[in-house]
């Protein structure tokens, strides 16, 4: 099997540097504008081939810009939803989304003309709701009838929860959001949200120095590995430890990240803003508020309360 372009390796941990440049700039001339077969001609003009040594064509630089692994991602085989590898990435997740939402020759995008089903963006994915029967954290999820749900995953990366908890997501949000804004009622309020925003920016720059060592000592691996001073057994077990830890603390960091830039100019105009804020700040004001929301099974199918099922646990800055 050939190599993925920008990677020098099978288990992409190493990329090439002038190959992630080119995908980089790619990506670039794509977000402004030019399409797929525009920006296939000009990596073939500047003389850069596949890893097999063709040229580039739309259908070889869509099945690379569709592949998750060029920004460190994977697919959940149960869901499909994208999560976090660890590895080192040639475009950002972000930079990756987008291509699957607006890149113009994707079958699906918003440019494309034809149809697909809607996305959601969830509030309370990422690491801030989880299951309260086992812990695991929820991820979002359509039912069968294509409504939009959060659940505890059976089978994630061998670690899977325990699969009792679904909850419809629109229930689940707005109970969020009538407690979030009883508590930006508070007249307290505005003094708290910015010390718990501090306390996540304190937190933010360690998982930054923590992802630089790990980043460091994986590389650092790499010699006495090419040396024959460690056994590939060794070495494959030390970098997949590493991978995992970095992708924990990526995962937390980018979820910390959330709560920094979010507006807290006001008690009331936070209120107000509630109700139209679009999904992203809604829900870094979330991760503001609360350290986790635990959702429990339902009594019995069908049954839509809420209040029973969730339990809020706040942050401590918040509510003293």
């Amino acid at each position: 099997m050939p190599r993925l372009y920008g990677f020098d390796n099978q288990a992409l941990t190493r990329v090439r540097d002038q190959e992630r440049q080119v995908v980089r700039e790619a990506v670039g001339r794509i977000r402004a504008g030019q399409s797929q077969a525009e920006v296939a001609a000009w990596i073939t003009a500047e003389g850069h081939r596949g890893t097999m040594g063709g040229e580039w064509t739309t259908m070889t630089l869509g099945r690379l810009l569709d592949n998750p692994a060029i920004a460190g991602l994977e697919r959940d085989p149960d869901t499909g939803e994208l999560r976090e590898t660890g590895r080192e990435a040639l475009i950002t997740p972000e930079e990756f989304r987008w291509l699957q939402e607006h890149r113009p020759s994707r079958r699906g995008s918003v440019r494309s003309g034809q149809s697909r089903e809607d996305d959601y963006e969830y509030l309370a994915t990422g690491g801030l709701a989880e299951c309260g029967e086992c812990g695991q954290q929820l991820t979002g999820s359509r039912t069968s009838a294509s409504t939009p749900s959060y659940r505890c995953p059976t089978n994630f990366e061998g670690r899977g929860g325990c699969g009792k908890v679904r909850i419809n997501a629109a229930l689940l949000e707005d109970h969020l959001g009538e407690n979030a804004l009883g508590e930006l009622a508070r007249p307290d309020a505005q003094a708290a949200l910015e010390q718990a925003r501090a306390q996540l920016a304190a937190e933010a720059e360690e998982l930054r120095a923590q992802i630089a060592d790990l980043e460091k000592s994986r590389g650092e691996l790499a010699e006495p590995y090419a040396k024959g001073e460690l056994s590939r057994d060794a070495y494959v077990a030390a970098d997949r430890e590493t991978s995992q830890r970095l992708k924990q603390a990526r995962s937390r960091l980018r979820y910390v990240e959330q709560a920094v830039d979010v507006p807290v100019g006001g008690v009331e105009d936070l209120a107000r803003w509630w109700e139209h804020a679009p999904a992203q700040s809604k829900r870094a004001l979330l991760v503001l508020l609360l350290q986790k929301v635990q959702v429990y099974p339902a009594r019995a199918r069908g049954v839509r309360d809420v209040d029973d099922r969730v339990t809020l646990t706040w942050r401590t800055a918040v509510t003293s």
